[in-house]
Protein backbone atom coordinates (compact mmCIF):
# COMPACT_ATOMS: atom_id res chain seq x y z
CA UNK A 1 0.00 0.00 0.00
CA UNK A 2 2.97 2.36 0.87
CA UNK A 3 4.29 1.98 -2.74
CA UNK A 4 1.23 2.44 -4.00
CA UNK A 5 0.53 5.56 -2.48
CA UNK A 6 4.07 6.71 -3.23
CA UNK A 7 3.36 6.54 -6.93
CA UNK A 8 -0.43 7.61 -6.83
CA UNK A 9 1.23 11.04 -7.06
CA UNK A 10 2.90 10.12 -10.16
CA UNK A 11 -0.68 8.52 -11.81
CA UNK A 12 -2.39 11.81 -10.59
CA UNK A 13 -0.32 13.84 -12.42
CA UNK A 14 -0.21 11.94 -15.28
CA UNK A 15 -3.88 12.12 -15.50
CA UNK A 16 -4.41 15.63 -14.99
CA UNK A 17 -1.57 16.52 -17.45
CA UNK A 18 -1.88 14.05 -19.83
CA UNK A 19 -5.55 15.04 -20.35
CA UNK A 20 -5.28 18.72 -22.05
CA UNK A 21 -2.21 17.04 -24.01
CA UNK A 22 -3.81 13.92 -25.30
CA UNK A 23 -6.40 15.67 -26.64
CA UNK A 24 -4.45 18.38 -28.49
CA UNK A 25 -2.31 15.56 -30.06
CA UNK A 26 -5.25 13.78 -31.42
CA UNK A 27 -6.83 17.08 -32.54
CA UNK A 28 -4.26 17.20 -35.00
CA UNK A 29 -5.25 13.84 -36.92
CA UNK A 30 -8.88 14.83 -36.95
CA UNK A 31 -9.18 16.93 -40.19
CA UNK A 32 -11.92 19.37 -39.60
CA UNK A 33 -12.12 19.17 -35.60
CA UNK A 34 -11.86 22.53 -33.51
CA UNK A 35 -10.60 23.00 -30.39
CA UNK A 36 -12.09 26.56 -29.68
CA UNK A 37 -15.74 25.17 -30.52
CA UNK A 38 -15.79 21.28 -30.60
CA UNK A 39 -15.68 19.55 -27.08
CA UNK A 40 -13.00 17.12 -26.14
CA UNK A 41 -15.59 14.40 -26.40
CA UNK A 42 -16.01 14.70 -29.79
CA UNK A 43 -12.97 13.13 -30.33
CA UNK A 44 -14.55 9.58 -28.93
CA UNK A 45 -17.45 10.16 -31.55
CA UNK A 46 -18.23 6.89 -34.08
CA UNK A 47 -17.33 9.27 -36.85
CA UNK A 48 -13.93 10.54 -35.54
CA UNK A 49 -10.38 8.64 -36.80
CA UNK A 50 -9.30 9.16 -33.24
CA UNK A 51 -12.04 7.81 -31.50
CA UNK A 52 -10.09 3.98 -30.22
CA UNK A 53 -6.50 5.73 -28.86
CA UNK A 54 -9.17 8.45 -27.60
CA UNK A 55 -10.83 6.34 -25.88
CA UNK A 56 -8.20 4.05 -24.86
CA UNK A 57 -6.97 7.15 -23.84
CA UNK A 58 -10.18 8.21 -21.44
CA UNK A 59 -10.25 4.16 -19.55
CA UNK A 60 -6.38 4.96 -18.62
CA UNK A 61 -6.99 8.20 -17.54
CA UNK A 62 -9.98 6.80 -15.41
CA UNK A 63 -7.70 4.14 -13.69
CA UNK A 64 -4.83 6.82 -13.19
CA UNK A 65 -7.16 8.44 -11.11
CA UNK A 66 -8.20 5.67 -9.27
CA UNK A 67 -4.50 4.08 -8.77
CA UNK A 68 -3.73 8.17 -7.09
CA UNK A 69 -6.46 7.83 -4.45
CA UNK A 70 -4.50 6.09 -2.00
CA UNK A 71 -2.32 8.40 -1.85
CA UNK A 72 -4.44 11.19 -1.48
CA UNK A 73 -5.75 9.66 1.53
CA UNK A 74 -2.66 8.57 3.05
CA UNK A 75 -1.81 12.77 2.67
CA UNK A 76 -4.86 13.83 3.70
CA UNK A 77 -6.55 11.67 6.08
CA UNK A 78 -4.46 12.98 9.22
CA UNK A 79 -6.01 16.85 8.66
CA UNK A 80 -9.30 15.64 8.07
CA UNK A 81 -11.00 12.62 7.43
CA UNK A 82 -14.39 14.20 6.30
CA UNK A 83 -13.25 16.13 3.79
CA UNK A 84 -10.79 13.78 2.70
CA UNK A 85 -13.39 10.98 2.25
CA UNK A 86 -15.25 13.96 0.47
CA UNK A 87 -12.25 14.45 -1.69
CA UNK A 88 -12.04 11.05 -2.52
CA UNK A 89 -15.48 9.87 -3.53
CA UNK A 90 -15.28 12.88 -5.66
CA UNK A 91 -12.14 11.71 -7.72
CA UNK A 92 -14.12 8.62 -7.99
CA UNK A 93 -17.07 9.23 -9.80
CA UNK A 94 -14.87 11.50 -12.19
CA UNK A 95 -13.00 8.42 -12.82
CA UNK A 96 -15.57 6.40 -13.52
CA UNK A 97 -18.32 8.85 -14.65
CA UNK A 98 -16.12 11.02 -17.62
CA UNK A 99 -13.67 9.20 -18.11
CA UNK A 100 -14.23 4.99 -17.98
CA UNK A 101 -17.71 5.44 -19.31
CA UNK A 102 -16.42 7.86 -21.92
CA UNK A 103 -14.37 4.50 -22.81
CA UNK A 104 -17.67 2.97 -23.58
CA UNK A 105 -20.47 5.02 -24.35
CA UNK A 106 -18.93 7.82 -26.69
CA UNK A 107 -20.99 10.86 -27.94
CA UNK A 108 -22.10 11.64 -31.84
CA UNK A 109 -20.44 13.82 -33.36
CA UNK A 110 -23.31 16.47 -33.84
CA UNK A 111 -25.69 16.93 -30.26
CA UNK A 112 -28.80 16.47 -32.65
CA UNK A 113 -28.12 12.63 -32.74
CA UNK A 114 -29.29 11.00 -29.35
CA UNK A 115 -28.64 7.39 -28.39
CA UNK A 116 -28.65 4.95 -25.95
CA UNK A 117 -24.65 5.44 -25.45
CA UNK A 118 -24.72 9.15 -25.99
CA UNK A 119 -27.15 9.46 -23.14
CA UNK A 120 -25.55 7.28 -21.19
CA UNK A 121 -22.21 9.17 -21.92
CA UNK A 122 -23.83 12.48 -20.97
CA UNK A 123 -25.19 11.08 -17.55
CA UNK A 124 -21.57 9.73 -16.47
CA UNK A 125 -20.18 12.81 -17.55
CA UNK A 126 -22.34 15.42 -16.04
CA UNK A 127 -22.00 13.35 -12.56
CA UNK A 128 -18.67 13.14 -13.19
CA UNK A 129 -17.74 16.51 -14.11
CA UNK A 130 -20.22 18.08 -11.65
CA UNK A 131 -18.43 16.71 -8.42
CA UNK A 132 -14.92 17.30 -9.60
CA UNK A 133 -16.03 20.84 -9.93
CA UNK A 134 -15.28 21.01 -6.07
CA UNK A 135 -12.18 19.37 -6.31
CA UNK A 136 -10.15 22.47 -6.31
CA UNK A 137 -12.21 24.07 -3.56
CA UNK A 138 -11.45 20.66 -1.08
CA UNK A 139 -7.61 20.94 -2.14
CA UNK A 140 -8.04 24.36 -1.41
CA UNK A 141 -9.17 23.54 2.31
CA UNK A 142 -7.16 20.97 3.42
CA UNK A 143 -4.34 22.37 2.36
CA UNK A 144 -4.84 25.57 4.12
CA UNK A 145 -5.54 22.89 7.29
CA UNK A 146 -2.85 21.63 6.61
CA UNK A 147 -0.71 24.66 6.99
CA UNK A 148 -0.38 25.18 2.84
CA UNK A 149 -1.30 28.92 2.61
CA UNK A 150 0.15 28.84 -1.02
CA UNK A 151 -1.28 25.94 -2.16
CA UNK A 152 -4.67 26.75 -0.60
CA UNK A 153 -4.96 30.10 -2.39
CA UNK A 154 -4.05 28.90 -5.77
CA UNK A 155 -6.98 26.11 -5.38
CA UNK A 156 -9.01 28.35 -4.19
CA UNK A 157 -8.35 30.80 -7.23
CA UNK A 158 -8.85 27.81 -9.74
CA UNK A 159 -11.96 26.71 -7.93
CA UNK A 160 -13.52 29.98 -8.62
CA UNK A 161 -11.57 30.47 -12.18
CA UNK A 162 -13.54 27.18 -12.28
CA UNK A 163 -16.78 28.12 -11.58
CA UNK A 164 -16.63 30.48 -14.20
CA UNK A 165 -15.04 29.01 -17.08
CA UNK A 166 -18.18 26.18 -16.61
CA UNK A 167 -20.88 29.05 -16.86
CA UNK A 168 -19.11 29.96 -20.03
CA UNK A 169 -19.28 26.15 -20.86
CA UNK A 170 -22.96 25.89 -20.52
CA UNK A 171 -24.36 29.17 -21.97
CA UNK A 172 -22.05 28.85 -25.78
CA UNK A 173 -24.47 25.97 -26.41
CA UNK A 174 -27.27 27.97 -26.07
CA UNK A 175 -28.60 28.96 -29.25
CA UNK A 176 -29.00 33.00 -28.31
CA UNK A 177 -24.78 32.69 -27.99
CA UNK A 178 -24.54 31.34 -31.25
CA UNK A 179 -22.01 32.94 -33.39
CA UNK A 180 -20.70 35.08 -30.22
CA UNK A 181 -17.14 34.51 -28.44
CA UNK A 182 -19.37 33.07 -26.01
CA UNK A 183 -20.53 29.90 -28.52
CA UNK A 184 -16.78 28.51 -28.34
CA UNK A 185 -17.53 25.25 -26.17
CA UNK A 186 -14.22 23.83 -27.27
CA UNK A 187 -12.24 26.90 -24.97
CA UNK A 188 -14.23 26.56 -22.02
CA UNK A 189 -14.21 23.10 -21.44
CA UNK A 190 -10.07 23.44 -21.12
CA UNK A 191 -10.15 26.39 -19.51
CA UNK A 192 -12.53 24.49 -16.96
CA UNK A 193 -10.26 21.24 -16.97
CA UNK A 194 -7.00 23.33 -16.96
CA UNK A 195 -8.32 25.23 -13.73
CA UNK A 196 -9.80 22.01 -11.86
CA UNK A 197 -6.85 20.10 -12.97
CA UNK A 198 -4.18 22.63 -11.90
CA UNK A 199 -4.76 21.77 -7.88
CA UNK A 200 -4.29 18.02 -8.60
CA UNK A 201 -0.66 18.65 -10.25
CA UNK A 202 0.10 21.41 -7.72
CA UNK A 203 0.13 18.82 -4.99
CA UNK A 204 1.45 16.10 -6.98
CA UNK A 205 4.39 17.73 -7.69
CA UNK A 206 5.17 18.64 -4.44
CA UNK A 207 4.63 15.52 -2.89
CA UNK A 208 6.70 14.17 -5.43
CA UNK A 209 9.58 16.30 -4.12
CA UNK A 210 9.14 15.45 -0.93
CA UNK A 211 9.41 12.14 -1.78
CA UNK A 212 13.35 12.51 -2.69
Amino acid sequence: MNNLADYGWYALLAAAAGDLLTAAILARFYKGYSGLTMPISALGNPQSPVRRPFRCWMFAEGVLFLLALPAVYRKYRPVSGGLTVQLIAFLTVFAVGACIFTAFFSVNETKDVVTTASALHGVGSIAGFTLFLFVPLLIAMLSLKNGEPVTGGVSLACFLAAQVSFILFVMSDKEKFAGTFIANEGLWQRLNLFFMYLPCAIISVKSLLQLR
